[in-house]
């Protein structure tokens, strides 16, 4: 299906905003951005659920939730990511999956989060008022089965507007634009799902640092088109799964995005990164931001693996063991505001010294984790 056009004239014009520590982006030529130092940032919050996972930590608190970001607000980390959808009467909420699932009588339900109202998309879940009881939430894993979405800390379903309300203001929300992989999205739709998001965002941001990230090269490129205040990125598997459309298959499909688009920058499955370690030099010659997200971003040594070989952030799930891991390995300073890991005393993180790599050493590491990756 072709994307028809729309002029981004006919678009209603968006009010200006300042994004953190800058006065806006200059759309007529590419802009570089930089994240401020070497950044952690919470998946979903304080971490992805994995429901069918024998790890606990995965089944803490409930993921993309205003309990499970404002938990992640409590260490040392500069963004959360989070996936928003619209729903069919206009309302940005914040769901990763597709679709939603319910149980009813013993029957399993199917619900599409696009095709719901507002109202239908809140009755999923712990209710914010005591005395409602919610439609039993579930979940479909990569398997195939339907889960009850049961965690230890639970909490309401939530908007995009609840969580610029209810969120620590300090911290930084990176805004993943949710498509369906296996949808064709004409431009007349991304363009009105965009503008919805958009408007929520300037009613409500004040001077919190946002940043724009998705899979939908289309997508990530028109919210580029549409606003000039706020930083986007380009998400790619780098080849770790392939697609239809070659633009989301590689690093150097994901550079020709952003230049094409005058994005600011790639976040990339890491794995993408260590089997293409040489890509790295390429997004920073085209004056990229680079950040990275999976698995591998929760062991401490692969993070700080990428932090000597260039990225300038992570997305974990781990939220607080990456967070004091990043800390001890002095990738950056404690602030003020936030304590030490309780493991270390000032003494100890003061002796820690930062280890310096030659290229040929580095040139090894990399080779060994390509090889590890790879079997």
């Amino acid at each position: 299906m072709a994307l028809r056009t729309v002029l981004v004239a006919d678009v209603p014009s968006l009010p200006d905003s300042v994004y953190g520590l800058s006065e806006g982006l200059d759309m007529s030529k590419p802009t570089s951005f930089k994240m401020p130092g070497f950044s952690v940032i919470g998946h979903r919050g304080n971490g992805m659920n994995v429901l069918q996972s024998s790890d606990r930590r995965t089944r803490g608190i409930k993921e993309n939730s205003i309990l499970s970001f404002n938990s992640a607000a409590k260490f040392p980390i500069d963004f959360i990511e989070f996936d928003v959808q619209v729903t069919k009467d206009d309302f940005p909420v914040i769901f990763h999956d597709d679709f939603i699932y319910s149980e009813e009588n013993g029957i399993v339900n199917e619900s599409r989060v696009t095709d719901l109202s507002l109202s239908e998309f809140l009755l999923y879940g712990p209710q914010k008022e005591a005395e409602k009881i919610g439609k039993t939430l579930m979940r479909k894993s990569k398997e195939g089965q339907v889960l009850k979405w049961d965690v230890d800390s639970d909490d309401p379903l939530c908007t995009l507007q609840e969580a610029f309300e209810r969120v620590e203001q300090s911290l930084g929300f990176n805004i993943e634009l949710k498509f369906d992989d296996k949808i064709v999205y004409e431009r007349e739709f991304l363009v009105h799902i965009l503008r919805t998001v958009l408007q929520v965002v300037f009613n409500y941001a004040k001077d919190r640092p946002v940043i724009f990230s998705s899979f939908q090269p289309d997508a990530a490129q028109l919210v580029r088109e549409l606003q000039s205040t706020y930083p986007v990125y380009f998400l790619t598997d780098a080849g770790n799964q392939m697609y239809k459309d070659e633009r989301r298959n590689s690093l150097e499909e994901a550079i020709k995005v952003c230049l094409e688009g005058k994005l600011q920058g790639i976040v990339s499955e890491v794995k993408g990164v260590f089997r293409n370690p040489s890509a790295i030099a390429k997004i920073k010659e085209s004056k990229l931001s680079l950040l990275t997200y999976g698995k591998l971003n929760n062991v401490g040594e692969a993070v700080y693996m990428q932090y000597v070989m260039g990225v300038e952030g992570v997305i974990v799930d781990f939220v607080e063991e990456i967070s004091e891991s990043v800390t001890l390995m002095m990738i950056r300073p404690p602030s003020p505001s936030s304590p030490l890991p309780s493991s270390a005393s000032k003494d100890d993180v003061a002796a820690i010294t930062r280890p310096v790599f030659s290229q040929k050493e580095i040139d090894f590491l990399l080779k060994l984790l390509s090889q590890l990756i790879q079997h």
